[in-house]
């Protein structure tokens, strides 16, 4: 008898830890916005590996600053030609702080004029990815205080001068995130096709304009919560302005085998003339 017991307890404890184990494979991710999306078979379907790239850079350079609580922050930046007040950060997309956006950072101060301090925040501490896999996993894992933390240093780094922010993809939903944590030194904010933020709370201290521009071919955000979020936008008494392209998702990065060069440019002069216009304010 006491055999048998055993024998039925063995079977429940395997079919308990079974339906446990297909329970965590099946479940949905719990992160919201662009970190559900990291996992989404769709939106990994649609970003295709980047193309290789062979790059030196200019006159830029990695560097290090502090993060409170946790450890340093690192930025490839590029110096201004001339004394200035005004910073540029640029935002990577989910495959990190590669070539790619480097020679982009450089290529954005030179199209500024020179008289601009750029930093391209690296949000994963150090790690990039060549495959969506990868990517997915780096984004999905991103922690948003430790993202938070690195935007703070850098913003702490700068000391008191202003800043624009300009990202894609995951990069510009945290362009947006770096332009509310700027406060009263925010001057513009470029938003690459970002996930929108959805929280009006997190959307009222905002303290400057934000130019978004949209792919409508996008799958993965919608034109109506750009709108919505265009609206929460306007409520803090800044402009937004939806800029649209008939286009796919990431038809602005270079790397991207469907990279829409004509697309790509009207979206980069567009982003340019807002740019110098909110440096020029200041």
């Amino acid at each position: 008898m006491k055999k048998l017991f055993n024998s039925f307890l063995t079977v429940i404890l395997l079919i308990t830890a079974n339906d446990a184990i297909a329970q965590s494979c099946c479940r949905k991710p719990s992160g919201k916005g662009m970190q559900a999306l990291a996992l989404n078979k769709s939106f990994k379907a649609a970003h295709e590996a980047p193309l290789p790239i062979s790059y030196t850079p200019q006159s830029g350079s990695m560097i290090q600053f502090s993060v409170a609580g946790g450890k340093d922050g690192n930025a490839f930046f590029i110096p201004a030609t001339s004394q200035t007040d005004n910073v540029l950060f640029v935002f990577h997309e989910w495959w990190g702080l590669n070539d790619y956006i480097k020679k982009e950072a450089e290529n954005l101060q030179k199209m500024l004029g020179g008289n601009v301090d750029v930093y391209a925040i690296d949000l994963y501490d150090g790690q990039s990815a060549v495959t969506p896999e990868e990517a997915g996993k780096l984004m999905s894992g991103l922690d948003a205080k430790r993202g938070e933390a690195i935007v703070r240093g850098a913003l702490q780094k700068i000391g008191k001068k202003n800043v624009a922010t300009i990202g894609w993809c995951m990069g510009g939903s945290w362009s947006f995130t770096a332009s509310v944590l700027a406060g009263q030194q925010a001057l513009g904010c470029v938003m690459y096709y970002g996930f929108p933020e959805k929280n009006a709370n997190k959307i009222k201290p905002l303290r400057c304009d934000v130019l978004y521009i949209r792919a409508d071919q996008d799958g993965f955000i919608t034109l109506a919560d750009v709108e919505e979020f265009g609206k929460k936008v306007k409520v803090t008494g800044h402009d937004f302005i939806l800029d649209r392209y008939d286009a796919v998702h990431a038809f602005a990065n270079p790397s991207n085998p469907k990279y829409d060069v004509k697309a790509a440019g009207n979206a980069q002069a567009e982003a340019l003339r807002f740019l110098k216009q909110k440096l020029a304010a200041k």
